[in-house]
């Protein structure tokens, strides 16, 4: 393939100019913003956080491709006292350890599952309403939505599995995923990929090559005039808090009564806040008509049981509302297969973590970057026959 232009500078954009490059194509990257990454962006200090908690899944696709590369960088890992310090919230008390029957329901693998019933009926079923209760809740670590228990059985179950699995599948790149895009981008660079920031796109290019959108769905849909392509996902409250130190905080919160969590993203990455201080990041979901005040109150809740004196320990706070959180939300009956296609036709590919592919998280992002290039490069290659027998032809 001749040439590619990408839309849209984030993780899966760049995952498919990687690709794209060393496949030997000729790739020019457009990204709106100043800088790279999307809603993997890391801010600028002295506080380095994402857009929300953010972890890297071992057992997914990407982490093999990102490995090979030498992009992974080194990651924080979490010291085996910190990891003892897991809690979990329930009737307003904190556990050290989970209820039985969630472990027994974590268990189970996504192919157990069915698509068309929902996980709470599924769940209920095979555990009881208690067990399907706290799952569900626990799920939200890997799902952002305020909801789990209306979802697919097998949505469900596939992410509840990976994200309770031991050796645990999450990890922590050091110095926030910032540091990953920035790798990255220098691993395009050096491919010889262009990458223009600050470079909003209004109309798809008309020079006849390839396109991959790689653009949050919503202005996907505005880019190429089609309101068709919408997708639920998951609304949360996003706060962010720096805490003077005090020995004994835990390093996660996790409540079970309904989904959200509290971490203590310096237990393993003490460099993303000043010495003397621990970044809390939370993520509590809430549904489509609720305010940002509730998902507020929830985090407090948390915080009030597990961080004694966190308020007077406060020397930085910052609250928002995120929409998308989820990526795709699949409901009973659907896959990600009955997602927005990854080829739109006529050379336009849509790619991120709401389209037509596998995985969960990010790894949705990944699995449709890759897809979305090689069908790219399987178009170009059919075209270049055809052009070549209608020249034999004219000859």
């Amino acid at each position: 393939m001749r040439k590619l232009t990408i839309i849209g500078g984030g993780f899966a954009g760049l995952t498919a100019a990687i690709t794209a490059a060393e496949a030997g194509t000729r790739v020019t990257v457009h990204e709106a913003h100043r800088t790279l990454g999307g809603r993997a962006r890391t801010a600028e200090g002295p506080y380095l956080t994402n857009e929300g908690p953010h972890a890297l899944y071992s057992g997914g696709p990407h982490w093999t491709w990102l490995k090979q590369r030498g992009l992974l960088g080194p990651l924080a890992p979490l010291p085996a006292a910190e990891a003892a310090r897991f809690r979990f919230h329930r009737a307003g008390a904190l556990h050290r350890v989970p209820p039985l029957g969630l472990l027994r329901q974590a268990l189970r693998t996504a192919e157990q599952a069915p698509v068309d019933v929902d996980f709470r009926t599924w769940a209920t079923g095979l555990a009881g309403e208690r067990t399907a209760r706290v799952a569900a809740a626990y799920s939200g670590v890997a799902l952002f939505h305020h909801d789990p228990g209306s979802l697919s059985a097998r949505f469900v179950q596939e992410r509840l599995h990976r994200a309770a699995s031991l050796p645990p599948e999450a990890h922590f790149v050091r110095g926030g995923w910032g540091q990953l895009i920035d790798r990255m981008a220098a691993r395009a660079w050096e491919l010889g990929v262009r990458i223009e920031t600050s470079s909003r796109v209004d109309d798809l290019p008309l020079d006849g090559g390839p396109v991959i959108v790689a653009t949050a769905l919503p202005a996907a849909a505005r880019l190429l005039g089609d309101p068709s392509l919408a997708w639920e996902s998951g609304r949360t409250v996003l706060l962010d808090l720096a805490l003077r130190t005090r020995k004994g905080d835990p390093f996660v919160v996790s409540d079970l009564d309904a989904p959200g969590w509290v971490e203590r993203f310096t237990a393993q990455d003490p460099s993303l806040a000043p010495a003397g201080q621990q970044l809390i990041q939370a993520q509590l979901p809430i549904g489509p008509d609720a305010s940002k005040a509730e998902g507020v109150a929830h985090a407090e809740r948390l915080l009030d049981l597990g961080f004694p004196g966190w308020r007077e320990r406060t020397v930085w706070r910052r609250e928002a509302v995120s929409q998308g959180r989820t990526g795709a939300v699949d409901r009973p009956g659907t896959t990600w297969r009955d997602r927005p296609a990854v080829d739109r036709g006529d050379g336009v590919y849509l790619v991120g973590d709401q389209v037509a592919a596998p995985g969960v998280l990010s790894e949705v992002s990944f699995t449709s970057a890759v897809e979305a290039v090689s069908l790219a490069l399987r178009a170009d290659l059919v075209g270049r026959h055809h052009q070549h027998g209608l020249d034999l032809k004219r000859a």
